[in-house]
């Protein structure tokens, strides 16, 4: 019998919420981002949920500007080690950049925090965009988008071969025969291409997933190709049901063309929701967030998208003229669905910067819990998600108002999980535990 599918949640931590005005609420703790309780109970509230995951962002670099928003946060592997052990079941997916990162290191901390978390890690694989990033690390700036791209999928080449090092019965343990591992089942990669030369073998053995699972957040054209190869989940702005489709429909096409399953990745849009008893007091509750906007903080993040200074822009004004996204190195896909949706609704500046305050172009929305419920079932029924990254405008408590009153109603249609099936983040998920590489041509070699 087929088993009914079901709704993946994950929570996308985001300091202290998503809505960039959240840390001037009158309960907010602007110094909650450096304190490790602080995660620990956002976590435990979305366990307690039965949310898939809790998902940290990241950028090597100062992100946002520290006159007026808190921009200090925790390096999230880090973060991730103190959550496996402060939680049971939900999985645990933290950002590292490829481009900023070498493969051993990387493979050899996220099998380490597979191993920490019994099987509940994933890594969303970012190729880090602009040039702040780059100084950081000794360049005169970003490399270019499509170098970027083949970077990363070298990258991915590399640490899956890394992770398969070690076949699974490798380690025996044999003390009376003095034989821990079995040296034939541990494999040099010897990788010399391109942007890497890495000899291996790992020096952690297999861990419990065999990979992290695979995460990847790009929706431009070389970010929507790499995740048809590689991604398992993917991170994504839709801000229309018809967008979200498109989307979902391109997504699954690239999978399958890369041979691989529609199933074998996962469609996940980010959602900010305002949630209030009536649709009015939600309402009410998403203009006290915006009232509290700064101007010159969405401008600065606008200039960062479009990669042009837009600081003197007239904010009861249209958006001004502003690069094509073929144009634009960094957030390509990012500036391409802002200017539509400034085009699209006809906005001024200011009433862009609003839209953008608590989603930065994901899907907003303000409404009952009913309401949220519906149009999360509308675009998970109607071929635009297989879920959804839950961005909380203020944390702790909007993630409070979803778990306490968005997640019970899509438990009672029969959408999202009561209690957790499986162990691991890849059961969670309903993904396949990859095979070993070196396995695989073991037996092709002795099939032939």
């Amino acid at each position: 019998m087929a088993t009914k599918r079901q709704l993946r949640l994950n929570l996308f931590s985001h300091d202290i919420g998503h809505h960039e005005s959240a840390w001037r609420l009158p309960e907010s703790d602007p110094s909650a981002t450096l304190k490790v309780e602080h995660y620990v109970n956002l976590a435990r509230i979305a366990e307690a949920a039965k949310f898939d995951s809790v998902f940290f962002a990241d950028s090597p670099s100062v992100f946002g500007d520290p006159r007026y928003r808190p921009v200090g946060r925790l390096e999230p592997t880090t973060l991730l080690g103190a959550l496996a052990v402060s939680t049971e079941r939900i999985g645990l997916i933290a950002t590292a950049s490829t481009s900023y990162s070498e493969p051993y290191d990387l493979a050899r901390r996220f099998a380490s925090l597979d191993h920490v978390s019994g099987g509940r890690v994933g890594w969303n694989v970012v190729t880090t965009a602009g040039d702040e990033a780059a100084r950081n690390f000794g360049r005169d700036g970003q490399a270019l988008h499509r170098v970027r791209y083949d970077r990363a999928a070298e990258f991915l080449d590399v640490v899956t071969k890394l992770w398969d090092s070690w076949e699974d019965d490798a380690p025996v343990a044999d003390k009376r025969a003095g034989l821990f591992a079995d040296p034939e089942k541990i494999h040099a990669i010897e990788h010399t291409e391109e942007h890497f030369s890495v000899a291996g073998a790992l020096n952690v053995p297999r861990s419990p997933q065999a990979y992290p699972v695979l995460v990847q957040a790009g929706s431009s054209l070389d970010g929507r190709i790499f995740a048809g190869r590689y991604a398992e989940a993917v991170f994504t702005a839709q801000r229309s049901l018809a967008e979200g489709q498109a989307f979902y429909a391109e997504l699954k096409r690239r999978a399958v063309e890369a041979g691989r399953r529609a199933e074998d990745v996962l469609v996940l849009p980010g959602i900010c929701a305002f949630i209030g008893s009536t649709e009015a007091e939600a309402k009410a509750r998403e203009r006290d967030f915006t009232e509290l906007i700064i101007p010159a903080y969405g401008l600065g993040q606008l200039s960062r998208f479009f990669e042009t200074d837009l600081s003197g822009a007239d904010l009861d004004g249209p958006l001004p003229k502003v690069p094509a996204e073929d144009d634009v190195e960094g957030h390509k896909s990012r500036s391409t669905l802002v200017a539509q949706l400034a085009r699209r609704e006809g906005l001024t500046v200011r009433e862009l910067l609003g839209k953008l305050g608590g989603g930065r172009g994901h899907r907003t929305f303000a409404g009952t819990p009913e309401q949220v419920a519906d149009t999360i079932e509308e675009w998970f029924t109607d071929g635009a998600a297989d879920g959804f990254n839950v961005m909380p405008p203020a944390l702790p408590s909007d993630l409070e108002a979803f778990t306490e009153h968005v997640v019970p109603e899509l438990q009672r249609r029969g959408l999202f999980r009561t209690e957790y099936e499986g162990t691991t983040l890849r059961e969670h998920y309903g993904l396949a535990r990859p095979r070993n590489r070196f396995e695989r041509e073991l037996l092709a070699g002795a099939a032939s």
